[in-house]
């Protein structure tokens, strides 16, 4: 009884988001204040009956109701109760449920965020967003129903990709589309203003914090894949570029490109048409993101298995929604007054040439990832595009994007005198010194690039910190300051961080893959690592044999720790699964992978031994980003200019 209420909340829920993208899009055009009210209690009941349709699909595998179809094809009885509940969201059609009622629930925050804006931009920022819901639950109802029944009932369940059954997969997801999903708000207002003809400080001031949070939320989610990724998958890396992994790293590229163009057209009045644009593409590629994963184009362990028929609907939806705004934008941008005028040394100046490189960025990943799709869809051969391509494009543009990130918030706005520069920048520019000749001198492996951007890395931190210092160097400062100020401080810490744990972890880590057997060791990263044997047994809804590797350091036999890879085999699905073992010394880590044993001797397995220097480093960044990022959210409409 309970699904069926959530499948009738659903049809009621597509009912009312219909009206919403009418009635008060109508009001506005007519001037009827009535009408316009009507969108504050619209997205809340959408909100509301959508939050019931959710939760009764919760409900459903909590309760392990294998008459449902999608409980019965992504749950267990022996599953762990935390899998149960996030194999909801661990399928197509739990996720896309997941996504509707997070737009809902976006919407609803708009509804009670905008109340003291214009009457008639509510109501057509929140008709766009009931436009943009209606238009997923018609996905929902007519392609992807999460609420079908099976009769008669199943006893037990298929099971959840064991892949998928890790802490991290359970919250990765709704992190990751409520940094998708946020940036609706943007886009629907962004249509709503060109419909007004009307951008200034006042759309960009309300406008900041949304897009902030959506890009904290982003960030976050991104940093739990890559996670994930790194000690679940067992390749020993953190990042694959994957075009499911891009599919989000692409809307956080035009995402950052927005949060730095709307900063400087609420201060300035600058930018405007150019933010307007970003406002539209971070949420189109969103969109693009759900037509790759869900479509079929792609093969991936991140990809949902969808017919071509939903990537069809996917692909219309993408296009009316896309399309029509572009459109609307070509139309309406010729009449938004250009903002005043900038020095090429100042604040604006340094956020336009930021943004150039990040559209760079955004444009390269997007070839990237989409040219062997349609180079397939054309017939025209099969083309691989990996690592190299990304890594030989996109790293020397990073030189040049990081020494601009340093320099920026030491610019004022409209103008900034060189010598004031100069001045400011010594203390910072002799510390970047002394680090690249630190680094350059130490016995470290890799190539002289790996130090170079080490000493980009470097000096967007040491940029950063003389910043802070120079703003608060008294106590009376340090209060005075708003928390945006210090929301991009941590955010442009976090990078340089980020950068300095990806550029160690890749140009100076050390692997190696050898066959071992009980009693064999090797020395390896400063240390002795003796394969002790392995020990078999059973887990909640799995059988593993666990290898027990000694980690002792040369220095003194007797300082030791265990590691305990494991081969674990899901009998549901009949299918086997490496667990990696890690091991943080200091800020490095020590990773252990088991693989396939010998025929002839169960004790002799191949082992994959990896040390990634300052790998903890890119984790604390990607942390620092999302909650600086957070905490400038959380500030005040009216800003300081230092922010």
């Amino acid at each position: 009884m309970i699904i069926e209420l959530g499948h009738f909340a659903l049809c009621l829920a597509l009912m009312l988001g219909l009206t919403l993208s009418v009635v008060p899009m109508w009001g506005a055009a007519a001037g009827r204040a009535g009408w316009m009210r009507l969108s504050h209690p619209l997205a809340i009941s959408v909100c509301g009956l959508l939050s019931i349709s959710f939760l009764s699909l919760v409900h459903a595998y909590a309760m392990s109701d294998f008459s449902v179809r999608n409980v019965f094809e992504n749950s267990h009885t022996l599953k762990p109760w935390i899998y149960k509940l996030s194999g909801a969201w661990g399928n197509h059609e739990g996720s896309i449920l997941l996504w509707a009622w997070m737009l809902s629930a976006w919407a609803f925050a708009m509804a009670q965020g905008a109340v003291k804006l214009p009457a008639a931009l509510q109501a057509r920022a929140l008709s766009v967003m009931g436009m943009i819901v209606s238009g997923f639950l018609l996905f929902i109802l007519l392609t992807s129903n999460p609420f079908l029944r099976l009769s008669p009932s199943p006893v037990e369940g298929v099971d959840l990709n064991p892949i998928l059954q890790d802490p991290l997969q359970a919250i990765h997801p709704p992190v990751l589309y409520a940094g998708y999903v946020g940036f609706s708000v943007a886009f629907c207002f962004a249509i709503a203003a060109l419909v007004e003809k009307k951008v200034d400080a006042e759309w960009a001031s309300f406008l900041r914090p949304w897009v902030l949070a959506a890009w904290a939320f982003l960030t976050c989610g991104i940093a739990l894949g890559s996670t994930w990724a790194y000690y679940e998958l067992g390749w020993g890396g953190f990042w694959f570029w994957d075009p499911v992994e891009n599919a989000s790293l692409m809307p956080w590229l035009a995402g950052t490109a927005l949060l730095h163009s709307v900063a400087a057209l609420e201060k300035r009045g600058a930018l405007k048409v150019w933010t307007v644009f970003l406002c539209i593409l971070v949420f189109s590629l969103s969109l693009v993101g759900t037509f790759l994963v869900r479509s079929g184009v792609l093969t991936s362990v991140h990809a949902f298995a969808s017919d071509p028929s939903r990537g069809l609907f996917i692909l219309v939806l993408l296009s009316l929604a896309a399309g029509g705004a572009f459109l609307l934008y070509a139309l309406r941008a010729p009449y938004i007054k250009m903002g005043p005028s900038f020095r090429p040394v100042s604040r604006e100046a340094g956020i336009l040439l930021n943004n150039v490189f990040l559209f760079t960025f955004l444009a390269t990943v997007f070839m990237g990832t989409l040219y062997p799709i349609f180079m397939s869809a054309l017939d025209l051969g099969s083309v691989s595009v990996g690592a190299p391509y990304f890594t030989t494009t996109l790293a020397p543009l990073l030189l040049p994007f990081a020494f601009l990130m340093g320099l920026g918030p030491w610019l004022a706005w409209r103008e900034t005198a060189l010598p004031t520069i100069k001045k400011n920048l010594v203390a910072p520019v002799a510390m970047t010194a002394v680090l690249t000749f630190a680094v350059a001198v130490a016995p470290l492996p890799g190539r002289p690039f790996t130090v170079f951007m080490f000493m980009a890395a470097g000096w967007v931190l040491f940029a950063t910190l003389c910043d802070f210092y120079r703003k608060t160097g008294r106590l009376l400062k340090l209060r005075q300051m708003p928390r945006a100020f210090y929301g991009m401080t941590l955010a442009h810490a976090g990078f340089a961080l980020l950068l300095m744990g990806a550029v160690a972890a890749t140009g100076w880590k050390s692997e190696k893959i050898l066959w071992m057997e009980s009693g064999s060791h090797i020395a390896f990263a400063g240390k002795q690592i003796v394969f002790t044997g392995i020990r078999p047994g059973v887990g909640k809804n799995y059988n593993y044999e666990r290898g027990l590797f000694a980690v002792q350091k040369q220095s003194d036999p007797q300082d030791f720790t265990y590691l305990t890879p494991e081969k674990r085999w899901y009998p549901s699905q009949e299918r086997e699964l490496s667990e990696a073992a890690l091991q943080l010394v200091g800020l490095d880590m020590l990773y252990i992978v088991m693989g396939d044993r010998d025929k002839d001797n169960f004790q002799r397995r191949v082992v994959r031994l990896y040390y990634h220097p300052l790998i903890f480093l890119l984790f604390l960044g990607a942390a620092l980003m999302a909650t600086g990022a957070a905490v400038a959210a959380s500030s005040r409409a009216a800003r300081a200019g230092d922010a």
